[in-house]
């Protein structure tokens, strides 16, 4: 469903991504793992087409879309969480998850079924988005992507400082998610969460991808990729 294909970034003359490929489908999880500058957020950004390639393309169900602004690609069906989650602090979680549905075309996700899976939500229906906590802002971030109604969902790192009880319910949520048929590509600095939900696994190390297989096939060599994400050693030293 989703393509980097050959993908290369730059932040002036400083190249962020090299060449890196990335295939993610609607029928499974795929998880994007590495240490902190490795280039996750930039992969799962240039995704979305918030960063532009320098060289390489984008493509969804097989359309390049390398060019299309962000909204374009929005609206054909790519949803994003950002790792700053980026709700609005002045208005209430109800005109909150209205404005998740404003630019999209009417589907499965309403605020009624997103509130069926974010029950804390509900109660919490009226308050400022400024008063919650973060693993409640964490939910609403998500409610709102889906309330796009995407085919495909990227999260970035999701649960990065939340409570183990929160964790445990967000990964309870992206099962349903995906069982519903949204696929995710869901970015995390270490295998903890990535073991429990995905499919295949992405390691990133130096803006490269340093080894990719599926989950299965990552717990067979679990010390050398974590060899990867702690201390950099790419695939082939």
């Amino acid at each position: 469903m989703m393509v980097l294909d050959s993908a290369c970034v730059q932040y002036g003359l400083a190249r962020a991504l090299h060449d890196v490929c990335i295939t993610a489908s609607q029928d499974e999880i795929i998880a994007i793992v590495g240490r902190n500058g490795a280039g996750k957020s930039t992969t799962l950004k240039s995704m979305m087409g918030l960063l532009p390639l320098s060289k390489g393309k984008r493509l969804f169900q097989e359309r390049d879309i390398t060019t299309l602004p962000v909204e374009q690609i929005s609206r054909l069906g790519v949803g994003f969480v950002p790792d700053t989650r980026r709700i609005f602090p002045n208005l209430t979680v109800h005109e909150n998850l209205r404005m998740g549905a404003l630019a999209h075309k009417p589907g499965y996700w309403t605020i009624e079924r997103v509130l069926e899976i974010f029950p804390r939500l509900q109660e919490r229906i009226g308050f400022g988005g400024d008063q919650l906590s973060g693993g409640e802002q964490q939910m609403l971030s998500i409610a709102r992507a889906l309330l796009g109604n995407p085919k495909i969902l990227l999260l970035d790192e999701p649960t990065e400082g939340l409570a183990p009880k929160i964790v445990d319910e967000l990964i309870d949520v992206f099962v349903q998610v995906h069982r519903l048929g949204t696929g995710l590509v869901l970015v995390e600095q270490n295998l903890k969460v990535p073991m429990r939900l995905a499919d295949r696994q992405y390691v990133l190390d130096h803006g490269t991808v340093a080894w990719s297989g599926t989950s299965k096939e990552l717990d067979a060599q679990r010390d050398h990729v974590e060899s990867i994400i702690t201390t950099g050693v790419s695939s082939e030293e």
